[in-house]
């Protein structure tokens, strides 16, 4: 029932189908296929409750779930075909706590965008890259190129036009609202003549948007030429490392990770980005014996920024791109030979006191469904409990 979905094409259903459907399911898959492509979606067989569909329902957005436009509703009738404007889609399955039926069957598959242009929003820069072919097309050459910061020149090859702009620098501009970041830029070339203009300026809109854990990747051309709307959604580049010390100067890279029961356990997150504007914060610490199952049988270390080990400390951080923070090794451990963590990390603006890095605990049975917070979720482990015939391989 839900998930996030990475592949390049597959197939969606509502719970046991063609069973009937559980009562008061709520399905939200995630599809994100490779950068420059699209989803397509077709639905194959739907029969639910179908009263105006406010009972039981699919919804189909354009991207993530709780910032992008809603493309339909739909619970009974006609088999439609949704194409996604970037590589991203989300598809929600809702129902009641009344009637069941057989439910839905979809396909998906992924489609390739326009092949004049590709952009990238990658973690220290934007990687745009321009057919040649398309500016001798509208009469220019390639030398003529430039950003809004016309001393920024691209990299021309015999096919294309790239460009790795910076996000602090060439003119990038930087916008905050609610709760995004906005950097945009504009690939441009101007025609020559002053008194006079034969032929149209193209101004190609670069813009990365940030929400939370997810960049949205928007190239457009401005209405003086042919539209080109290109949108890419990614994720950012988190990871935590175990440590020896307290002084994190030296990092752990066995695997497994041999420990003493009690023994103190140095974390460190680091969000790879090239903005000095964002802040990490650890909500939530799990610990399970499963890699892939942090619900059966768990203990949790944090939560929801709400302490649940007393061992649970965190330490200063000298940049904002880092947390740190530290545990000890507990009974859990003694009963299982691995054991694994899962931390649920918030990317935020730094300095936005109204954020989540800034509010601490918050005690909450579920997650506002409303809400446009994303987070960045990453497994490390295992951890191995030293015993007699298990040879040290750390430090600490």
């Amino acid at each position: 029932c839900g998930g996030s979905i990475s592949n390049s094409s597959g197939l969606l259903q509502s719970p046991f189908y063609p069973g009937n459907y559980p009562n008061n399911a709520d399905c939200v898959w995630e599809i994100q296929v490779e950068n420059n492509f699209r989803v397509m979606l077709t639905f194959r067989d739907i029969v639910m409750q179908s009263s105006r569909c406010q009972y039981d329902y699919i919804e189909v957005y354009d991207g993530p779930p709780h910032s992008s436009p809603l493309l339909g509703r739909l619970c009974s009738g006609s088999f439609p075909t949704y194409i996604s404007s970037s590589n991203m889609m989300t598809v929600r399955f809702h129902s009641d706590s009344r009637y069941t039926f057989r439910g839905f069957q979809a396909h998906y598959s992924s489609i390739p965008e326009d092949h004049n242009t590709t952009l990238l929003c990658l973690p220290d820069y934007m990687h745009a890259v321009v057919s040649r072919d398309y500016f001798q097309s509208q009469g220019y050459s390639a030398q003529m190129v430039t950003l809004n910061d016309s001393h920024c020149k691209p990299t021309v090859t015999s096919h294309e036009v790239i460009f790795n702009i910076p996000y602090n620098g060439c003119g990038t501009i930087r916008e905050e609202n609610n709760d995004t970041i906005n950097y945009s830029n504009m690939i441009k070339v101007t025609s020559s003549g002053y008194l006079i203009k034969r032929k149209k300026n193209i101004h190609l809109h670069i813009s990365c948007k940030m929400l939370q854990n997810t960049w949205m990747q928007i190239m457009y051309v401005a209405e003086d030429t042919v539209d080109v709307n290109k949108n890419q959604f990614g994720r950012y580049d988190v990871n935590i490392t175990f440590y020896d010390s307290s002084s994190f100067l030296r990092p752990v890279h066995d695997s497994p990770y041999y420990i003493d029961l009690n023994q103190n356990l140095y974390l460190q997150a680091y969000l790879h980005s090239s903005d000095p504007n964002l802040v990490v914060f650890v909500d939530t610490c799990v610990a399970s014996p499963d890699p892939h199952d942090f619900n059966t049988l768990a203990y949790d270390i944090i939560k929801n920024g709400c302490v649940k080990d007393s061992s649970y400390v965190t330490y200063y951080s000298p940049y904002s791109h880092f947390a740190r923070f530290r545990f000890n090794a507990f009974e859990f451990i003694s009963r299982h030979t691995l054991v694994y963590l899962q931390c649920e990390l918030v990317v935020c603006q730094l300095r936005d006191y109204s954020s989540r890095c800034y509010r601490g605990c918050i005690s909450r049975s579920k997650r506002d469904a409303s809400s446009a917070e994303e987070k960045v979720n990453v497994v490390v482990g295992p951890l191995q409990l030293r015993g007699g015939g298990a040879q040290s391989r750390n430090t600490g």
